[in-house]
């Protein structure tokens, strides 16, 4: 006998699978925050003039983009108690995706600080703004709206990748199915559903990021 699809479970499960997703939702848009505002800070590190802060950035950014997300996760949510740190999973969840998503968006911005020309950093200065002044109303401006698809990209990657954290039983969208596959014993049909719920947040996501960026951003993005 072939394989019979069923989606009889789907009308007891939707808000179970609406809760994960929400979840989900929650974990990205703060991390995604908190990651493009340190991210902000990190590329602006990079390029001060002390060596030891920059020697500090360069290493945090090296070290969480050369080891596993999941590594990461295990070791902020198993290894600090034995330090005597002890998180909330989804706390924990939070600060493995900030910590990992402003390595990776620190060099994007990095890039995009990199590509206004200087001329417009030594004008601003010669008609008497400070540097602060310069980076926040000159740079970061233009910096943004070079950068704005990639960080785009990588915020929705990183809502991808917080499936992981399923593993230390927060219950976003991944925890979620596999607790209804385990409850039905309907492993294809779950995650098929929980694919085009991902494939609907991520097209929706960017959606809204890319809307976002034209509302707030001088001149739109692409």
């Amino acid at each position: 006998m072939g394989y019979a699809l069923d989606f009889g479970w789907l009308d007891d499960a939707f808000l179970l699978i609406a809760n994960g997703a929400a979840m989900t939702m929650f974990l990205i848009a703060v991390s995604a925050v908190a990651g493009t505002v340190l991210s902000i800070l990190g590329a602006a590190g990079r390029r001060s003039r002390h060596a030891l802060l920059r020697r500090a950035i360069a290493g945090y950014v090296e070290l969480i983009r050369n080891t596993p997300f999941l590594v990461q996760l295990f070791f902020i949510y198993f290894g600090l108690p034995s330090l005597g740190i002890r998180l909330d999973p989804v706390v924990a969840a939070i600060l493995a995706m900030t910590l990992n998503m402003t390595a990776y968006t620190t060099e994007i911005v990095g890039a995009g600080l990199d590509a206004v020309p200087k001329g417009q950093k030594e004008a601003a200065l010669a008609l008497g703004l400070r540097p602060r002044q310069v980076f926040v109303k000159i740079v970061l401006p233009q910096a943004l709206k070079v950068i704005y698809p990639a960080l785009t990209s990588q915020i929705v990657i990183m809502m991808l990748e917080s499936a992981v954290v399923s593993q230390i039983a927060v219950r976003e969208l991944t925890y979620e199915a596999d607790l209804l596959q385990a409850r039905t014993f309907r492993a294809f049909e779950t995650y098929f559903i929980v694919t085009l719920v991902y494939l609907a947040m991520s097209i929706g996501l960017r959606r809204l990021l890319v809307a976002g960026g034209n509302r707030f951003l001088a001149g739109g993005v692409s």
